[in-house]
């Protein structure tokens, strides 16, 4: 530390003096620190790379409205990695947020630590936090600066990024809760051109350390597709057979997870409503006997044990921070398992909580074939390597419009015979999982739509039956 500088506050001594400054009848306190390195290129070169730390803080405040039940403020500040929180501000604006709210319709008892419940503290909470470094991506760096003379040679252009963070939490509540979490969470994406423009291919990839991200894997995927890609075929709007690769299949089921309210299936706005009223949870959704989960332990995928939230909202309570997340299953068997409700909303339906959980996998037990097996045995059919610009159409039956972008390519008996143009798809996930007719093993895979903040999915390639091209699209 240099002479005159001031000490950052360790964020533990940020939850413990925003506790102590708490005047209300409880009170959460949410430090998360940000580490981040990233490498950005274009053009076959590297363009900017940096490192950068932050910290953002949460204080919940709640009190008491007479008999009724509690109500809450809330307050958040982020300051950079040199700067400091005033804290005790920080909770006067919490709870001075929390004097004017009316009752909450979510309200319970805070979570408290013991038995069936997270511990009082974790064994790492006075740990620093965890950062990432520029040394993580050595390897990405050195395979790129390869890989692009390749490409120049070959006349194509490669661009793209390649992110690393850690984000460490750490949660401290009026109840004597104290837990820490470590995230890191890795990202590659890479975009081949060629020379004259006319083609595009994208490859992406998550992962935790970058340990398993091979950057010649990544080239020699995307020189395949562009090869492919050497002829062109127009073809016009319909129904098609399509194979979905795992990346394609983590944006249509990251956006079905989204939907799984059970407030909103109880209220008739969703996909998950029974006719009459209630739920469909038992109802069959698909005949292949798909499973839907979410599990902090899943390797490679691991993510928090444990709820943290600094609003709430539908299904997540600020109520159930601390709330201990275990292995759940959504769809099970092809057959609706559960929905997503805090605290409150399971006591009113009768249920049991069901938090979000920090990862997604899709998985047809006994699948093992790989997506070069499933375009083998294509008679004709649509191979879509990349959806993009995904928004939903209709809440209700979970209609999502988007476009396919960098390479839908056309099989015939068993082989790619070129790139076809662009489209709009109109589609349901929960139709395209009953219209399914066969899956792939699940791995590891980067929804291009919603990976920044959903980063851990495993999900198998789908051969899906008449998938709906509703336009063709100039897109290029």
């Amino acid at each position: 530390m240099s002479p005159g500088a001031t000490r950052l506050t360790s964020p533990q001594e940020v939850v413990e003096r925003a506790l102590a400054a708490s005047r209300g009848d409880g009170c959460v306190v949410i430090v998360e620190e940000l580490s981040e390195a990233e490498v950005r290129f274009a053009n076959n070169t590297t363009t900017t790379n940096g490192v950068r730390r932050d910290r953002r803080v949460a204080v919940v405040s709640f009190r008491s409205v007479g008999t009724a039940p509690l109500t809450l403020g809330v307050a958040s500040a982020s300051a950079s990695g040199s700067g400091a929180i005033d804290v005790e501000a920080l909770v006067r604006a919490s709870e001075a947020e929390a004097a004017g709210a009316e009752p909450a319709d979510d309200a319970v008892a805070l979570v408290e630590p013991g038995p069936g419940a997270p511990a009082a503290q974790s064994p790492g909470f006075e740990d620093p936090p965890e950062l990432t470094s520029p040394a993580v991506l050595d390897g990405v760096i050195g395979g790129l600066g390869e890989g692009f003379a390749r490409a120049r040679a070959a006349g194509n252009r490669l661009a793209g990024f390649a992110t690393h963070g850690v984000a460490t939490t750490y949660l401290g509540t009026s109840t004597g809760v104290r837990l820490r979490h470590a995230q890191p969470a890795g990202t590659m994406e890479l975009v081949a051109r060629s020379a004259d423009g006319a083609r595009s291919v994208w490859a992406g990839a998550a992962t935790s350390t970058f340990d398993d991200i091979d950057v010649a894997e990544f080239e020699a995927r995307l020189d395949r597709r562009l090869g492919w890609a050497r002829r062109s075929v127009e073809l016009p709007a319909g129904r098609y057979q399509v194979l979905l690769p795992p990346d394609a299949t983590a944006d249509l089921m990251v956006a079905l997870s989204q939907a799984l309210s059970g407030r909103d299936a109880e209220e008739g706005r969703s996909p998950f409503s029974a006719p009459g009223g209630g739920t469909k949870v038992g109802a069959e959704l698909c005949p292949l006997a798909f499973e839907l989960r979410g599990d902090p332990a899943e390797p490679g995928l691991e993510s928090s044990p444990f709820l943290v939230t600094a609003a709430s909202g539908t299904d997540v309570s600020v109520f159930d921070n601390a709330l201990a997340i275990g292995r759940t299953g959504w769809i099970e068997q092809g057959r609706l398992a559960r929905l997503q409700y805090h605290r409150a909303a399971a006591a009113r339906s009768g249920t049991d909580p069901a938090p979000p959980v920090g990862n997604l996998t899709l998985v047809l037990p006994g699948a093992t074939a790989s997506l070069d097996d499933m375009i083998a045995t294509t008679e004709r059919g649509l191979l879509l390597t990349c959806l993009w610009y995904i928004r939903e159409v209709d809440p209700v039956t979970l209609l999502l419009t988007g476009l396919t972008r960098d390479g839908v390519y056309l099989v015939e008996h068993g082989e790619v015979v070129g790139a076809v143009n662009n489209f709009r798809f109109n589609e349901s996930p929960i139709d395209v999982l009953a219209r399914a007719l066969e899956a792939s093993g699940s791995e590891r895979a980067l929804s291009r739509e919603w990976g920044e903040w959903m980063n851990r999915t495993a999900m198998p390639a789908l051969r899906v039956a008449d998938f709906n091209m509703s336009s063709v699209s100039p897109a290029t």
